[in-house]
Formats: structure tokens, sequence, C-alpha cells
């Protein structure tokens, strides 16, 4: 429990906008407004749901975010332009809790060399932006780019016009992650000593992680009066990504003490959302990775052992079912029912459709009669491989691959297209899966290039689902696929033929323009 002088820290996420942005974690409208949802179940207060100017596709899901998943504030990204902002308010306006937020950068570097803009202008610019989305809503923050390589007295400046301006949100990024703590919390410090009218907005702060130090930063700008932390699910973003939404979090819970602030995470969500993030976007966890890895509370060592057995606190500061790790995965078997079933995809933090779930109960009974027990990592590559699935494009049927080591293998394939079946026989490539990759790109005419190839286990055991990831380079964009079965070889074909057919519906994944 936080004691009731607690100060509460607003937890601003931006999965969907930020850490979208890094390439090989785009995802599809469906995905999203899963992601979303679980957010909400989260506690996140904002949700960055994109930058709607950028793509038809982010557009659409700010809308649908905006209109469909009360419970959080849904913000929207613009550039200090007058079309980003109309574009952002398009799609926020139907929504009951929005926020637009712009942005604009101020450090030197980035005026002279991006902008080509001189001090007064990148105020006039700022001021103007502000001013024009005030015009639809009242909840605007103003972000001045690369705010921790911005000489103190014109950031003080800025951060005062846009106040004045309307801005009920400031946002300070560290947008290269050069920041070290002592420097950032001198940077807000100064802010909230300097700025005359710095009460009449929360101070967010926007922290990336290329030193390492996004979570430190965000920490110690808390610290000295930021009311708001920009963050995102297992710290995804742009390079090196940004401060890590479970890390900070518990940071503050755990540290309460010290910190006496708290936010409204629901904190046993964090594992759930984590790994639903991990799936959707393809990311892996590192298994030794702060709070949601699967070492986090792992220990080897005899001494720590002992010391655990006898007092958990001697070697633990968290409970793992704090952050949502549980000691037993609920095993169902052939027996169980879609009730169980529907049960168990909401504690992993789906939200199905009915039409949805029947979909999964089939594949979840399939599974079932193929291997003994279906853990939590079976039920959630079933449900993110009927997620990837994309209506009435090509479909695996049947294949065949006869290999030999030292000689070039022979496959048969067939693939479906609507009510059509297409099949072609050929002695080609060095391996079974390579094969199976040329026949597919044979018969669908997609010729790509393998960047990035992963197969790893679902659950434990030898029976267990391989998971595969499969991303492909076609004409200079980059598709990822999913795939999942008992047979490796099965589900490293339905990767490939999943990237190829995100290819023709053109959901790519390569990486947006655009950051704070």
């Amino acid at each position: 429990m936080s004691p009731p002088n607690s100060r509460p820290i607003t937890i601003f996420d931006t999965t969907l906008r930020d850490g979208e942005q890094s390439p090989g974690c785009s995802m599809n409208l469906h995905e999203k407004l899963e992601v979303a949802q679980a957010l909400v179940d989260l506690g996140v207060d904002v949700i960055e749901a994109g930058f709607p100017i950028t793509s038809v596709g982010d557009f659409e899901a700010v809308r649908e975010i905006a209109t469909t998943v009360p419970g959080a504030t849904i913000c929207g990204l613009a550039r200090c332009r007058k079309p980003d902002i109309d574009r952002a308010w398009e799609a926020l306006k139907d929504g009951s809790n929005v926020r637009i937020h712009v942005f604009l950068a101020t450090s030197a570097i980035h005026r002279e060399f991006k902008l080509r803009m001189d001090k007064q202008e990148i105020i006039r610019r700022a001021v103007e932006s502000v001013r024009h989305a005030k015009t639809y809503c009242d909840n605007i923050e103003f972000s001045p780019e690369d705010a921790a390589r911005t000489e103190s007295d014109f950031l003080c400046e800025v951060v005062e016009a846009a106040i004045s301006a309307g801005a009920t949100t400031v946002n300070i990024p560290d947008t290269v992650g050069y920041a070290t703590p002592s420097h950032f919390a001198g940077v807000i410090s100064n802010l909230v000593n300097r700025v005359p009218n710095i009460d009449s907005a929360v101070i967010s702060v926007h922290c990336h992680n290329d030193l390492g130090l996004a979570v430190s930063n965000s920490l110690a700008a808390v610290e000295n009066g930021a009311g708001q932390i920009e963050c995102t699910i297992n710290g995804l973003g742009e390079r090196a990504g940004n401060c890590s939404l479970e890390e900070v979090v518990m940071a503050l819970r755990t540290r309460n003490d010290y910190y006496q602030m708290q936010t409204n995470i629901n904190t046993p969500r964090l594992v759930p959302t984590s790994r639903l993030v991990s799936n959707i976007t393809g990311m892996i966890v590192q298994r030794n990775k702060a709070i949601v890895g699967r070492n986090a509370f792992a220990h080897e060592a005899g001494i720590h052992q002992d010391g655990m057995l006898k007092e958990r606190t001697t070697y633990e500061i968290m409970k793992p079912e704090d952050v949502g790790f549980t000691h037993t995965d609920l095993v169902l078997g052939k027996h169980s029912g879609r009730a169980a079933l529907a049960d168990r995809s909401r504690a992993l933090g789906y939200h199905l459709a009915d039409a949805q779930l029947d979909a999964v109960f089939e594949d979840f009974k399939a599974l079932a009669d193929k291997k003994k027990e279906v853990y939590d990592g079976d039920i959630a590559a079933l449900i993110e491989q009927r997620n990837t699935q994309i209506a009435d494009q090509w479909q695996l049927v049947t294949y065949e691959v006869q290999a030999t080591n030292g000689k070039t293998p022979t496959v048969t394939l067939t693939l479906s297209r609507g009510n059509q079946e297409y099949s072609t026989t050929k002695k080609c490539g060095d391996g079974p899966l390579d094969a199976l990759f040329m026949a597919i790109e044979e018969l669908t005419g997609k010729s790509v290039v393998v960047r990035d190839f992963r197969v790893q286990s679902a659950t434990r055991g030898k029976d267990a689902q391989g998971e595969s990831l499969v991303e492909v380079d076609y004409n200079g964009q980059l598709f990822r696929g999913r795939g999942a079965s008992t047979d490796t070889v099965e589900a490293a074909t339905r990767a490939f033929l999943n990237a190829i057919n995100r290819i023709e519906v053109g959901v790519s994944e390569s990486g947006r323009r655009g950051t704070v």
C-alpha cells in the first residue's frame, strides 16, 4: 500500500507510437486494438495511439482506439504543422477523452541542420501550433524535441511560451538518450525554478535508452518535479528503445519509502501485457530482463536458494505474483471446454470476440489431440497465429519434402487461395526450409530476401509447439510473418507464407519517421 501522502505520477504509454517505430514492430489494426485494451486493463493513464498523418493505417488505428477503447486518455502525435494537427484531430474527434500532442525540435543541432530555423521562429511556430490545437480540444501536450541538449535559457523560454499558448502538459524529451541522471535532474529542476507559469502544466519526461539510462533519468526527473513518465512495454522504441514501463513502475512501487509516489498501474498485469506485446511484435524479451524476464525471479546459486528457503526477502525485493508471474501454468487438455479456454485467454491479456474464440477453440482441440498438456505459451501462440492470418489470401494445404544430407531437396507444395488450389513439385534449395520457401515464392509470384528467421519453443517439453518468426525484404520494405505448430518445419512454412500475405495487403514492418 502507498502512504496517504504519495504523489500521483501519470503513466503515458507510447508503445503503439514510439514503440511501433522500432523496425520490425509494426502492428495491424486488430493487434493495436488488442494492445490498447491490454494497456487499459493494466491501468495506463494515457495511450499515445499513433501518428495520424504518417499513414492511413496510423490514422485508422488512432480513430478506432479513440472511439472503441474507453478507460484512458487517447493521444495522437503531430508535428508543429497545421496539416498534422488537423489530421490528428480528425482521428481523435469522436473520442470522449483525447489529447493532441505536438512537437518541435529546439536544440541547436536540430535548429541548424534539420529545421534551419532560428530561435524566434521556433517559438513562433510552437505557439501557433499549440493555439491551433487548442481550438480543437483542451488537453494539449507540447514537446520541445531534443530538450536534453537544448540550451537552458532557450528551453525555459520555449516552455513558458507553450504553456502561455495553452499547453496543459509540457514533455521534456531526451530524444537521443544523451542525458545522465544528475544532468536530467538539473534540466527539470531548472524548469521548475525558472519558468514562472510552470505550475499551469504537468511536466512530462520521455527518455530514450541509448546509454541504458532511460529508467534512471525518468526517476531523476520525477524526483525533481515531473508528474508524467512516458514509457513503453518492454522498453520498445527506436534504436535502443524507451524507458521501460514495467521497470519504472516497479521502481516507484518497490521503493515507495524513498520516492513516495504512486501510479494507477495494476502491477499483476505487467507480465501478461509484456508477453502480449512480445508475441505481437516478435521482439523477444531477454531472459534476464528486469521485472518481466523469465529469470527475473529465478535463483540458481546455492547460497541464494538457501536464503530463499529460510526467508524470501533475503534475495527477493518483490513478489513474483505482484508483477503477474504465477508459480504454475494452468494446464488444459483435450477435455477442457470453451469456457476454460476463454477464461485463460482473458488472464493472458487477450480479449477475443465470439468468432475469434470459436476459431482458436478449434485450433486448441486439434493441438490437444497432438500433445497431452496445453500450457499458457501454447494458447498465446494459437491466438497470435490466428491474429496474424490474412483473410482470403494464400493458405497452406499440404507439403512434402524429401531431403537427404548432401543432396538437393525435392518439395511438393499445395497452396489455396479462395476456392482455387495451386501445386508445384520442384528440386531446389539447400535444405527443406529453403526448398519450401522457394516453392512458395514460385506459386505466389513474390520473390523476397529473408532478413531474419527464428524458431523457438512456445512452452516446455519435447512435444512443445515451435513458434517461428520470419522477416523478409520485398522491394526495400520489411514484412514479418508468424507461424506455430508442433512441427517446426510447418511452423516456419506458415510464418513465411504469412509474410507473403502481408506483402499482398501492404502490411509493412518498416520503421516510420518521427520521434520525440
